[in-house]
C-alpha cells in the first residue's frame, strides 16, 4: 500500500469553503498569491487565513456561489512543496467556465506557509 506524503494528508483536510475549521493547517502569516488576467480585481497577495477567506468570499460573490474545485492530482516535491492540479468550474457574467489550475503549496513546520494559484487562463473552456 502506498502511503500519502504527510503534507498531502494535510491538504486533504482543507475545506476552502470553511477555512475557519482549518485554521490549524496554516501558519499565522501564510501568504496566498493570486494572479489572473481575466480577474484583475482579485490579483494580489492575501495574508493570513483572514486574507485567504476574503479572497474566496469575493470570488464566491463574483461567481454567484458557483465556484467549485475538483481535485485532479497532488504530488509532493521533497518535504516542503506540494503541487496540485484542479479543474475549477464557475459561472462568470452568465458564462459557465471550466479552467485547469495548478496550485503550489509550501509547507514549513507542518503548516501551509505559502500558496501560489496558477490558472490556465488562455485555455479555459466553456463548462
Amino acid at each position: 500500500m502506498v502511503q500519502d506524503h504527510p503534507n498531502i494528508s494535510l491538504l486533504e483536510r482543507l475545506d476552502p469553503s470553511d477555512l475557519a475549521s482549518s485554521t490549524e493547517l496554516f501558519s499565522e502569516d501564510v501568504v496566498f498569491h493570486y494572479f489572473n488576467s481575466e480577474l484583475p480585481d482579485l490579483n494580489g497577495d492575501y495574508v493570513g487565513v483572514a486574507g485567504i477567506r476574503t479572497f474566496f468570499e469575493t470570488l464566491g460573490q463574483k461567481t454567484a456561489g458557483t465556484f467549485k474545485v475538483t481535485p485532479v492530482s497532488a504530488t509532493a516535491v521533497g518535504d516542503e512543496l506540494v503541487v496540485t492540479q484542479t479543474r475549477n468550474t464557475l459561472t462568470l457574467e452568465g458564462e459557465a467556465i471550466a479552467i485547469d489550475v495548478v496550485v503550489v503549496w509550501r509547507f514549513i513546520n507542518g503548516r501551509i506557509a505559502e500558496v501560489w494559484d496558477i490558472p490556465s487562463v488562455y485555455t479555459q473552456a466553456r463548462a
